[in-house]
Formats: C-alpha cells, sequence, structure tokens
C-alpha cells in the first residue's frame, strides 16, 4: 500500500486564509456602545438624582396670571397716642405714695411726696442769706437818708454863711466910697466872700459824688438780693418738687413706689397715658423702607369695622431686619382698645395691577429673588434665574424667568444647602 506524502496528508494545500470583514465589526461595536449609553441615560433619568426631599415638607405652587395687590399686611400694637414720662427731679426717701397704677389722676394731684433734709437745710440757708442782704441794703438806705440829711444841713449853713458874706462885702463897699472904711477891710471882706462861695461849689461836688457812690453800692446790692431771690426760689422749687404732682391729666401707667424707697435723680418712675387716643406701631420688613413713606394710607379691621389709617413717623433703624413705623387713625378709632392690643394693619403701596404671581413665601429671602427651584414633572426641582418685582404680604410679582403654570418651591430653602438639583419624593 502506497504511502501519502505527509505535506499532502496536513491539508494544507487545500484550504486558503479568508480575510476578516472589519466593517461589520465595527459597526456592531458602535450600535452596541449606543445602546449602553442609551439604556445609561434611561437609567439616569429614572433613577433619584439630587437632594433627596419628600414633598410633604416643602410647600409647591404654580406661577398665575392675576392682578397684583400692592399692600402688605403688618401686625401692629396699639399705644397711647400721648404719654408724660414722670422721671424724679430730686432724690429723696418716699415719704407718701398717693396714687395708685392704672388710676386716672387730675393735673396738679399730688402722685407722692419724699423727704430731703438736705434740701430744707439748702433752703434754711439761703433764707438766712437772703435775709442778711435785705437788713444791708435797708443798714445801707438808712445811712444814705442820714449822709443827705446832713448834706442837706451843711449845704443851708454854707449858702446862709454866703449870704451874709454877700450882705457884709455890699456894706463894706458902700462905706469904702463914702470914706469910712480903709480899701484893706474892703479887700478883706471881698476875700472871704469869695472863700464862701468856694466852699459852697466844693460841698455840693462832694455831695454829688458821694450821693452817686452811695446809689451805686445800693444798686449793685439790690442787684445781689435779686439774684438770692432767684436763687431762693430755686432751693423752694426743689423743696416743692419733693411733693409730685401729676404735670397733665391722664391714666396712671408703670407707677410701683413703695413708701420708704429711695428714688434717686432721672430715675424712672412711671408715665400718664392718654386713655382716649391711641396710635398703633408696627414693625415692618427692611424690603419695604424705600416703598413706605409719612402720609401712605392703609386700614384697619376691628370688631367688624374698617378704620383708615396713615403712617405718622417712620423710624429707619434696622433690628433684625425691621425697621418700626407709627400710624394714627385719620378719622375715627374704635372705641375700645387697650395699650398693648395687637391687630392686623393693611398698608398700600401702589395701584392694583395685572401681573404673573406666585404667593409670598420665604424662598424670596432665601434666595434674594434671583433664582428659584422650579419643579419639573420628572418629579426632580432645579434651579433656575428669576427676576422678581414688587412683593406684597400674599403675592410676589414674576418679571421674567417663569411662564404661567411653571411650578415653584415657595417655602423656605434654608435646608437645602448648596444643592442645585432636588429629587422630590412622597
Amino acid at each position: 500500500m502506497d504511502r501519502i506524502p505527509p505535506h499532502l496528508a496536513s491539508g494544507s494545500t487545500m484550504d486558503s486564509v479568508v480575510p476578516k470583514k472589519r466593517g461589520r465589526l465595527a459597526l456592531r461595536i458602535g450600535a452596541a456602545t449606543a445602546a449602553v449609553l442609551a439604556f445609561a441615560a434611561l437609567l439616569w433619568y429614572f433613577m433619584p438624582s439630587g437632594l433627596a426631599v419628600s414633598t410633604k415638607d416643602v410647600r409647591i405652587e404654580s406661577v398665575t396670571k392675576g392682578i397684583f395687590l400692592d399692600e402688605i399686611v403688618v401686625r401692629g400694637t396699639a399705644e397711647p397716642l400721648v404719654s408724660v414720662v414722670l422721671d424724679s427731679v430730686e432724690s429723696g426717701r418716699v415719704d407718701e405714695v398717693l396714687a395708685r397704677d392704672g388710676q386716672l389722676v387730675e393735673k396738679g394731684q399730688m402722685l407722692f411726696r419724699l423727704s430731703n433734709p438736705q434740701r430744707h437745710l439748702e433752703l434754711l440757708a439761703r433764707q438766712a442769706e437772703h435775709a442778711q442782704q435785705i437788713s444791708n441794703l435797708s443798714n445801707l438806705r438808712v445811712a444814705q437818708e442820714a449822709s443827705n440829711t446832713e448834706h442837706q444841713r451843711r449845704l443851708s449853713d454854707l449858702e446862709f454863711a454866703l449870704e451874709q458874706a454877700e450882705k457884709q462885702h455890699a456894706r463894706n463897699m458902700r462905706l469904702s466910697s463914702q470914706g469910712f472904711i480903709s480899701a484893706v477891710a474892703l479887700e478883706e471882706s471881698a476875700d472871704k466872700l469869695a472863700q464862701q462861695r468856694r466852699t459852697l461849689e466844693q460841698h455840693r461836688r462832694s455831695a454829688d459824688l458821694e450821693l452817686k457812690v452811695k446809689q451805686t453800692a445800693v444798686a449793685q446790692m439790690e442787684t445781689a438780693i435779686n439774684g438770692l431771690n432767684s436763687g431762693l426760689k430755686l432751693v423752694e422749687a426743689t423743696v416743692d418738687a419733693l411733693a409730685v404732682r401729676a404735670p397733665v391729666a391722664g391714666k396712671l401707667t408703670g407707677f410701683r413706689l413703695q413708701v420708704g424707697e429711695t428714688v434717686r435723680p432721672d430715675q424712672r418712675i412711671g408715665r400718664i397715658d392718654d386713655p382716649s387716643r391711641f396710635k398703633l406701631v408696627a414693625q415692618v420688613d427692611e424690603f419695604y423702607l424705600n416703598r413706605l413713606a409719612v402720609g401712605r394710607q392703609g386700614r384697619v379691621t376691628h370688631g367688624g369695622q374698617t378704620y383708615p389709617i396713615q403712617v405718622a413717623s417712620i423710624f429707619p433703624q434696622i433690628t433684625d431686619g425691621r425697621f418700626t413705623v407709627e400710624l394714627v387713625f385719620s378719622g375715627a378709632q374704635p372705641e375700645v382698645l387697650s395699650p398693648g392690643q395687637s391687630m392686623d394693619l393693611k398698608l398700600t403701596l401702589g395701584q392694583p395691577a395685572p401681573a404673573l404671581l406666585l404667593p409670598n413665601g420665604a424662598f424670596v429671602n432665601d434666595s434674594g429673588g434671583t433664582w428659584v427651584f422650579a419643579v419639573g414633572r420628572n418629579g426632580r426641582a432645579e434651579k433656575k434665574p428669576v427676576r422678581i418685582g414688587r412683593r406684597s404680604s400674599s403675592q410676589v410679582e414674576v418679571l421674567s424667568g417663569l411662564a404661567q403654570g411653571d411650578k415653584v418651591i415657595v417655602s423656605s430653602y434654608a435646608a437645602f444647602g448648596k444643592a442645585d438639583r432636588l429629587q422630590l419624593s412622597d
């Protein structure tokens, strides 16, 4: 039997190598990759994404078209329109209390009495000094009158002596013309007459000067006495202030003095309120500071009736994000009001106008009104930039970024931290 050659037994001469079709392989790989990516996208779409939040923990509202009512509702507190503060002017010990807290008092009615021995001693010292100065003035006037009398007597004597000298000189002149007396005797009489005239004139000048000096001294002493009198009245007023009286009529409030208590100067004793007229004090969000002005109108409902009010004063100092506003009743006020009573006030900021609206909520303060969490159909909420316009107590005006029907989370965003996406779940 013939043997087959080895190169024929391997079969290498019968088979041939066929080249691979690379195009089909690449197509298959691409299709598989696309399928994987599509599956991943579907998986990402339907699987939870973002911070998980329960819908029970948030408030979701829709953007609607409506009329924006440009008014805010704030909580106001009734306070007396006129209050007079009672501060102690003097220090002392409370000896007597004649009124009680909550009592209606009349103007001038005594409320309490203090004792201060030091003030009484000062009063006695001023009275003694005043009396001493009055006595000194009286003595000065008596001495002045005595001096004036003496000057008048001396002046009368000098005038008489001058008249006698004039008569004597006239006689000597006649006798000298007849040759009965010498020229020396006539010259002596003329000298005596001139001396009497000089003496009289000198006395008059001296008396006038002394009178002016004494009048000046009296005037200065009178001025000093007037000053002492003013000081005495002041000390008397301080003593009188120890008996404290009501400066106005009204209701005594915050009055808690007890007999034996020590009162210091400038200590707050209480106040007297007008029991018939009230104002309303409200704390308003700082957002409305630039939109409120004195004279803005509003209204308050009390006892089933509406009363018009208006802004009387604005205090722009901001505390804890709020500032204080005082309002007064434009007309009648509720018949029954008590200090500290609270009620809701509506303040009008502008005219009603059509707008896109969202309910007002904490989200505006948390985002600054620049973005919101908009809720999509897939149950996720994502940040979306918006522009917010006017705000009222119940409404927010949407200027751009949202359309009618869009759903927005309007509750607080504080619990979401820095999350950009939320996954809402039941």
